[in-house]
């Protein structure tokens, strides 16, 4: 039996990745996403294996340095985000198909590292996803800079990935990106 693909989600924030995976994961049944490990400390009503594994910045250490990440990420914040090995195992052991969304370098790593990765860049128009970033009203107008800034390099990058999927229309776009996720969910035939 082969091995159930990994999805990676990537690509610029304000793109809507969140959105067409809640969107994914509600139509496609058997789609899981990971839950990624953070040293950010847990905010009020959040759950440790819910929103993130929790982990103080030494047990996130020595996790690395024992190889139990896929891929992870310090921010400039300080702050560190990866994907355990283990979780992509706990989804996998359920049969199910893990979905994962990632910053593109991360992504990249994934790519390299598993056979079964099928690597989704989403994007949006430069336009919109500055307009969606203003409408969150959770960053100053610097922070929105640097993140078009971002989002313009993450965008030389879209041809690294296997599929891109431009969300200019939310329906249309998770047609598309549902239609990519369960062509890759269809056995093999001998």
């Amino acid at each position: 039996m082969s091995q159930r693909p990994v999805f990676v989600i990537t690509g610029p924030s304000g793109a809507g990745k969140g959105t067409l995976m809640d969107r994914l994961v509600a139509r496609v049944p058997g789609l899981e996403v990971a839950v990624s490990a953070t040293t950010r400390l847990q905010r009020p009503g959040e759950e440790d294996g819910r929103e993130y594994w929790f982990l103080s910045e030494v047990d996130f250490a020595r996790r690395v340095a024992a190889g139990e990440f896929l891929e992870h990420v310090t921010y400039v914040s300080g702050r560190r985000y990866g994907t355990l090995r283990s979780e992509i195992a706990r989804i996998l052991a359920r049969g199910h198909a893990c979905m994962l969304e990632l910053e593109t370098r991360g992504a990249l790593t994934v790519r390299d590292e598993v056979p079964a990765a099928v690597t989704i860049f989403v994007t949006a128009p430069l336009q919109e996803l500055e307009r969606r970033l203003r409408a969150r009203a959770t960053e100053s107008d610097g922070e929105i800079g640097e993140r078009l800034a971002l989002a313009s390099r993450q965008l030389e990058e879209a041809g690294e990935f296997d599929h891109v999927v431009v969300n200019d229309d939310i329906d249309r776009a998770t047609e598309e990106l549902a239609a990519l996720v369960e062509q890759a969910l269809e056995p093999v035939s001998p």
